[in-house]
């Protein structure tokens, strides 16, 4: 396939994650809609796992498809293939690249059940392959990397049964890049006019058009509170967004993970290395001994965890921005820490570590 995986990323929303591809011809990441809703700027993930902000450039709801621009994205030498005349075939075998359920990079394999399903007056290509959430956005290709269609969906309550917006959709769709400018664009469901201006009519066509498509999702203050935290880290809290108050993301080499755990706390966590296999001892009494403030380590499956834990209610209190402090510094301390159980104690980082 001509090492395309590195043209294939994770996309990281406020709402979830998805996958998106890059397209060399028009210098965007070809994604779907629904990933993206309520987002002009969201993060995507390379498979080093560094992250890199980019806008959302162009959304059609109607066809479920989006496309967006990252500047400062290192551009991938081999990518998925559009030029070509590879019709898709009942039988064929295909290929569905992805970051199901936001786990690493992934590649499931699957045949054609039918390459035109018609669902809701449009028409899909059906595939047996494994898709889930996450997938969404992600191409689905053949053996010569070659594009069938984009993944779009898949029924919950039915097996092997996937679906992808076809080829020639996306082909139609990519006519409009060169028209676009740097700010958000709306393709009209009805005639595909572009729309630029937040507005509740089409102006090519007159159909209506839900005004709140151009809203950007407000976010609660309990995380805008956390979004402080991580900007005192002097990073863009978009790029630590990771789902619904949910962020992931790296201080240094150690990954951070910040979330509401039990409906009541919100927990920031840190796995630093696996335990080692010698100096066991050690490890355990530093462990236990060493001074990390309000900040615990911990072991959990053979791992070191450094940890927070605080009442959701004490972020509207008076100790508000002592515990904001205490958030970020968890994640300059965990990057220290992390080199303190590689050098001292002879461990290794987790398979989490940058």
């Amino acid at each position: 396939m001509n090492n395309i995986e590195g043209s294939v990323y994770k996309i990281n929303t406020a709402n979830g994650t998805g996958t998106g591809f890059y397209n060399q011809e028009n210098d965007i990441i070809i994604t779907n809609y629904h990933v993206v809703v309520g987002c002009h700027t969201v993060s995507v993930e390379a498979m080093d796992k560094n992250r890199y902000l980019t806008n959302v450039l162009y959304a059609n709801p109607g066809k479920d498809i989006a496309f967006l621009r990252a500047d400062s994205l290192p551009k991938p030498a081999n990518t998925v293939l559009l030029d070509h005349s590879t019709v898709s075939q009942t039988r064929d075998k295909v290929i569905v690249l992805g970051y199901p359920y936001g786990m690493p990079f992934t590649v499931t394999e699957g045949i054609v059940s039918n390459p035109r399903q018609s669902i809701g007056g449009s028409y899909f290509i059906q595939t047996d392959a494994a898709i889930n959430p996450g997938n969404s956005g992600g191409p689905v290709i053949n053996e010569k990397g070659e594009l069938m269609g984009i993944v779009t969906s898949k029924f919950s309550d039915a097996d092997n049964m996937g679906f992808a917006i076809p080829l020639e959709t996306l082909l139609e769709e990519l006519q409009v890049v060169k028209e676009l400018s740097d700010t958000f664009t709306l393709g009209c469901s009805n005639c595909g006019g572009l729309i630029e201006e937040k507005i509740d009519y089409c102006p090519n066509c007159g159909t209506n058009v839900d005004e709140k498509l151009f809203e950007e999702m407000v976010l609660s203050d309990f995380s805008l509170m956390v979004e402080e935290a991580i900007s005192k880290l002097d990073s863009n809290p978009v790029l630590a967004r990771s789902g619904r108050e949910r962020w992931y993301f790296h201080q240094g080499s150690a990954e951070i993970r910040m979330f509401v755990y039990d409906n009541n706390y919100l927990f920031a966590t840190s796995p630093l290395n696996d335990l080692p296999r010698k100096n066991l001892a050690e490890v355990y009494e530093y462990i236990l001994t060493a001074d990390t403030g309000l900040h615990r380590l911990s072991i959990s499956d053979n791992q070191i965890y450094l940890s927070y834990r605080i009442h959701i209610s004490d972020l509207y209190s008076e100790q508000k921005d002592e515990i904001l402090k205490n958030i970020a510094q968890l994640a300059t301390k965990a990057d220290e820490l992390d080199d303190t159980f590689v050098n001292d104690f002879g461990a290794e980082m987790t398979h989490y570590s940058k």
